[in-house]
């Protein structure tokens, strides 16, 4: 009987899979150990992770690669049999094998097996600093090498960065959710097959009320189909969440300082595109934080505040959304400090009227730093307009709550998917745009006293409140003759409204999301395209660089700056250029 051919290449792909997740495994394992050292279970499995990548990968022929996991499994086999104790350099180390072995399986994949010498030099220092650590009449017995640890301290996070980037990308799917996928194909083949019976037939419009029944039950066998596929592609936030377990632990090392990660909301799920793009803002945010904001241990002791600084990182579903939030409890941000540093960047004198939520919002804007100095996290007024134009490159908003001396918090609100949205169509001369559903507050039509107004932005009055607004029209330079009614859209903005004036309304519709081709580049005020029922395509909208414009005008009327406003892409006239 002949034997199955073994197909080598799907072998390697689970390999990597299951290797990312091992090493996950033991990622978040080293930095709990050394907080509770007695944790025999988190040991052992953190052994069994390290043990099953050295045998999985001896089985596929990647010979060092396991020598070097043999090794690793050396050390930590002291560790579980009470020899040696987990000290903080040797944790550092430890942390420094798991990135080694990172890069490891991913040349191993690629084709290259081979030590190099820093993984060899690695081993040693691994070696070295467990004999440093040797425990003996209950005393752990600890010596140097202070150098060797400032030296990776800083650099360990960042090279794993670089290297998950460009993994391969996977997703574990459960043999039930294939099931049902599959069952649902095969009703929709059926209806399909029965449709096409009635439409073959001879007396067609006898079978009227027949076609339409079958095609209303294959409509819905589509839409099953669709929420089962969708869900496929959701996958929960905790893996991702305690990731940042290291980033902490990193930093705060480095910097002298303690904190600890508290997590809430692991089993919120999301699309997979949306944690891909959530990794970089989070991790802003995070070293941000630690950075500005969580004190040094004699000062929050003096403070009256724990030692250990906390960074409460959780995430709930609200709506259609996912709502995440990063909360610290240090020393907040300094209002004084936020404003005079907004005056000296060109914001205006009446800055300090902006309400709190408003004024937080501008160390968003490229540049703004209040930062006394530049650190190798932040400083330099780049990394949270990175997190801002990140957040919305997904559909979100970012709000930024802070208290002085008891902490700032980070919230996001992101589409719970990046490849369909509920959105409402509009239209301005021939062409239809898209926009998100959850920005849409209400329609009216444009009041008739401001009909003699020509020009592409103003205010308006909504019942007894000032509505700046924004025409499409201009936004675009679409030209042509103003229709004698015009509609108006009225957009939620963070806690403000804004308006957005259009030809006519087509009303609400389930989208599918095309990305734009790369050649186009980012164009301000569009996020993406959609390919509409006649065949046409429509523009979707991008809410906060069309809201950014009109809310600009607004307060350059009022001497006040717009929140978190930019001019990049605009020109004078607010059309997009």
């Amino acid at each position: 009987m002949d034997q199955m051919p073994i197909d080598h290449v799907e072998l390697v792909q689970i390999f990597s899979a299951e290797s990312e997740e091992n090493l996950r495994e033991m990622e978040v394992g080293f930095v709990q150990l050394e907080s509770t050292p007695a944790d025999a279970e988190t040991l052992q499995a953190i052994f069994r992770a390290a043990h099953t990548i050295k045998g999985n990968a001896a089985g596929l022929g990647f010979s060092a690669l396991a020598k070097f996991a043999h090794g690793v499994e050396d050390v930590l086999d002291g560790l579980r049999n009470g020899a040696n104790v987990l000290t903080t350099p040797l944790a550092t180390t430890l942390l420094e094998a798991v990135d080694a072995l990172r890069r490891l399986v991913a040349d191993a994949v690629k084709g290259t097996d081979a030590l190099l010498r820093e993984h060899v030099d690695l081993l040693e220092d691994l070696r070295v600093e467990a004999s440093l650590a040797l425990v003996g009449d209950g005393s752990v017995l600890q010596a140097g090498s202070e150098r060797r640890e400032s030296d990776r301290r800083i650099g360990t996070g960042r090279r794993w960065r670089d290297l998950h980037d460009g993994r391969s990308r996977t997703l574990r799917v459960a043999i039930e959710k294939l099931d049902r996928i599959v069952n649902l194909t095969g009703e929709i083949a059926v209806a399909r097959e029965r449709l096409a019976d009635l439409l073959d037939g001879h007396d067609r419009m006898r079978r009227t009320e027949e076609i339409l029944e079958v095609h209303r039950a294959a409509d819905r066998l589509f839409m099953d189909l669709q929420e089962e596929v969708m869900k496929v592609r959701m996958v929960p936030l905790g893996p991702t969440f305690r990731q940042f377990v290291r980033t902490i632990r990193d930093v705060a090392t480095a910097q002298g300082k303690q904190a600890y990660l508290e997590l809430s909301g692991e089993d919120v799920d999301v699309d997979m595109n949306v944690i891909e793009h959530l990794r970089d803002p989070l991790t802003h945010i995070i070293r941000n934080a630690l950075d500005h904001g969580i004190e040094m241990p004699e000062e929050r002791r003096a403070l009256g505040k724990p030692s250990s600084g906390r960074i409460f990182l959780q995430a709930w579903h609200e709506g259609g959304s996912i709502v995440i939030r990063v909360q610290d409890d240090g020393a907040g941000l300094d209002r004084a400090r936020v404003i005079e540093r907004a005056r000296a960047m060109g914001y205006g004198t009446d800055v300090e009227k902006l309400p709190d939520g408003d004024l937080f919002r501008l160390i968003l804007d490229a540049g703004f730093s209040t930062a006394s100095e530049v650190t190798e996290y932040s400083g330099r007024g780049v990394g949270l307009d990175v997190v801002r134009r990140n957040v919305e490159q997904l559909r979100g908003s970012i709000s930024i709550e802070s208290r002085a001396g008891a902490g700032t918090s980070f919230t996001l609100r992101l589409p719970l998917t990046l490849a369909i949205i509920r959105g409402f169509s509009v239209g301005v001369e021939d062409e239809t745009y898209v926009m998100p559903l959850d920005a849409v507050v209400e329609c009216i039509e444009f009041p008739q006293a401001n009909r003699a107004d020509q020009s592409s932005r103003g205010v308006i009055n909504l019942r007894g409140q000032a509505l700046p607004y924004l025409r499409l029209r201009d936004c675009f330079r679409l030209g042509g003759d103003r229709p004698e009614r015009e509609n108006v859209l009225v957009l939620r903005h963070h806690d403000q409204r804004v308006g957005l004036v259009v030809d006519r309304l087509f009303g609400e519709s389930q989208t599918v999301i095309k990305p734009l081709n790369r050649v186009l580049g980012e164009l301000p005020g569009v996020s993406g395209s959609a390919i509409l029922g006649n065949g046409r395509v429509a523009l979707i909208l991008e809410v906060d660089g069309l809201m950014r414009a009109a809310l600009r005008h607004a307060a350059s009327e009022s001497g006040l700056p717009a929140p978190g406003t930019t001019t990049q892409g605009w020109t004078g006239d607010g059309a997009v250029s």
